[in-house]
């Protein structure tokens, strides 16, 4: 058996959507084919082989850094959770306390003894820009979807729309900024007039090595207030005025931090505090210190209570960006597309899913919170106009030179136009991504899909030359151990997965039959066969769902898919 190391969590603003996509993983590798290996990388890079029960908690911080460091006073300045770097600074006792504590820690030399192939759930910076691939390159581990190049390209917005443009395709206006030209204060009016004169109005401001659409926002009125919001959250930073401050009742200013150290939507903790472009910088000098550093909200929260600074200061993240860009809004419909390397070794398109939002802005909580978006897969367009996508998307993975699959992005706008941006070379691995959900499409399960990106990765790792040997060996021992899977097939148990119903309850149902059926289409004893339930109380139909079916938004949109398909013959 192939042990796999599923790596999640990370550095990175995506920690929470990687540690809940590493959980996918798990669940669904073939436990037939695959051994896991759950490698939790934490905020400060360490790599964790955590205990399992750890995997099933619902974000990071609930159990990692360790209760005993997460206290919760009376005092509102107290009612905080941190990530480890918040609570052990450089205390390196604290840190392998914490660790100790979850599961066992190992060194870089470690990993390669641990398992055989590394399976990359991590986002972002050191996760999906060529560091973490870079690495287990170095060890001799091989690992999933694309190398240490495609993934430097693949993180960088400002890098691919040069090549865009020199590959012939059609993007957006752009202008970049450069944060130093930001941070003087001066002609911030006259940067918002250059901003409405080149791209118009409404507009994207952009952080260019960020995912999941955290740094962006829509700017659609030309007010001051709400373009220096828009541009401070790209580079991740937040100016705070002191009389705005003093004006805040108690519970105003723990909502504020309470927002501001949310990695996800503020800048997070802990961060820098420089006196505003404007201010007196002799008024916030501590000894010989430019800038000061506050690992906790509650002692930000003090500082800011105090008279230690003029009429504001700056908050900054510890990794922001240098650059960022705005770029003109397309109005019209929103797509998302798996492109993944067929087994000829050509790019292969699955069908592109239209993203239906609530609001103009596709952001993080569309993304990752239940019901904020539908999914239209294939995408509400002529068959034609489905091709010339496919046919874009295959055309930028080759031009960019990703490997294994990539996600990307796109437009079609109200004039027809295709746009392509933000190609991803990871994708999300929540149960509802789009990774599984355009899968289902051509009819593999998560679990199978899971299994043919493992194969695939391989297969490109031969093509760099590096410890061919290894590498071929573990392709013959998969392959070997599929031909087995498949003779097997037939002696597995059926298990009738029964979901859905009539109620209020039926999304949720929905969603625990889809659980249960992913986890026993990976054991090595079930077969599962996801049934919906429909109708009245009076009369009841049972449709046996093909993957595609299953893999829909939410029971209704089951319920429409399978009473248009074949009404008059459920089960």
């Amino acid at each position: 058996m192939i042990r796999v190391g599923i790596f999640f969590g990370g550095q990175s603003r995506e920690r929470e959507v990687s540690f809940a996509g590493g959980r996918t993983v798990y669940d669904n590798l073939s436990k037939q084919l695959f051994e896991p290996v759950p490698i939790f990388v934490d905020s400060l890079g360490n790599f964790i082989k955590l205990d399992w029960q750890y995997i099933y908690k619902g974000t990071i911080r609930d159990f990692y850094p360790i209760s005993k460091y997460q206290p919760l006073g009376d005092d509102l300045k107290e009612q905080f959770h941190y990530y480890i770097e918040s609570v052990c600074g450089d205390n390196k006792a604290i840190i392998e306390e914490n660790i100790a504590a979850v599961g066992q820690k190992l060194a870089i030399e470690d990993l390669a003894a641990e398992m055989d192939f590394a399976f990359l759930c991590l986002h972002g910076p050191y996760g999906e820009d060529g560091t973490i691939q870079g690495l287990l390159e170095w060890v001799g581990i091989p690992y999933s979807g694309s190398g240490i190049l495609p993934s430097s390209i693949g993180i960088d917005k400002l890098i691919q729309k040069d090549l865009l443009t020199a590959f012939g395709f059609q993007k957006p206006k752009s202008l970049v900024l450069e944060r130093t030209r930001w941070m003087s204060d001066t002609g911030r009016p006259q940067l918002l007039q250059e901003v409405r004169k080149t791209i118009g109005l409404p507009f994207v401001v952009k952080a260019p090595r960020q995912g999941s659409s955290i740094g962006i926002t829509v700017v659609t009125e030309a007010d001051m207030p709400g373009f220096e919001k828009a541009v401070n959250r790209a580079f991740f930073t937040e100016e705070i005025r002191k009389k705005h401050w003093q004006s805040l009742t108690d519970a105003g200013k723990h909502s504020f931090l309470q927002n501001l150290t949310d990695i996800r939507t503020g800048i997070g903790m802990p961060v820098v505090v420089r006196p505003l472009p404007s201010g007196d910088i002799s008024k916030i000098l501590i000894g010989n210190q430019d800038y000061l550093t506050f690992n906790t909200a509650g002692a930000l929260w003090s500082f800011l209570d105090s008279s230690n600074y003029a009429e504001g200061v700056v908050l900054e993240a510890m990794d922001g960006e240098e650059y960022i860009f705005f770029e003109e809004f397309i109005e019209g419909k929103e797509f998302s597309c798996i492109v993944v390397r067929g087994e000829d070794g050509q790019p292969v398109a699955l069908p592109p899913t239209q993203i239906v939002k609530r609001s103009n802005f596709f952001d993080y909580r569309s993304k990752y919170l239940p019901g904020m978006i539908r999914k239209i897969t294939p995408i509400d367009e002529t068959e034609e106009r489905i091709e010339l996508i496919k046919k874009r998307c295959q055309k930028l993975f080759i031009n960019f030179a990703f490997d294994v699959y990539a996600r990307i992005d796109g437009f079609i706008s109200t004039r027809g136009e295709i746009y392509l941006n933000d190609p991803n070379t990871t994708s999300g691995m929540l149960p509802s991504s789009f990774f599984f959900h355009q899968a289902a499409e051509i009819g593999l399960n998560p679990s199978q899909f899971l299994s043919y990106i493992i194969r695939t990765s391989l297969k490109e790792r031969l093509r760099t030359g590096k410890r061919m040997a290894s590498v071929q060996s573990l392709l013959k021992r998969l392959d070997a151990s599929l031909a087995v899977l498949n003779e097997q097939k037939a002696q597995k148990v059926r298990v009738a997965v029964i979901m859905g119903g009539y109620s209020a309850e039926r999304h949720i149902s929905v969603e625990s039959g889809r659980n249960i059926y992913e986890k026993l289409a990976s054991s090595a004893k079930y077969e599962p066969i996801p049934v919906f339930l429909t109708g009245t109380s009076n009369h009841h139909n049972l449709y046996i769902l093909p993957i595609n079916t299953l893999l829909k938004d939410n029971a209704d949109d089951i319920k429409e898919k399978v009473e248009s398909t074949d009404p008059e013959n459920p089960v």
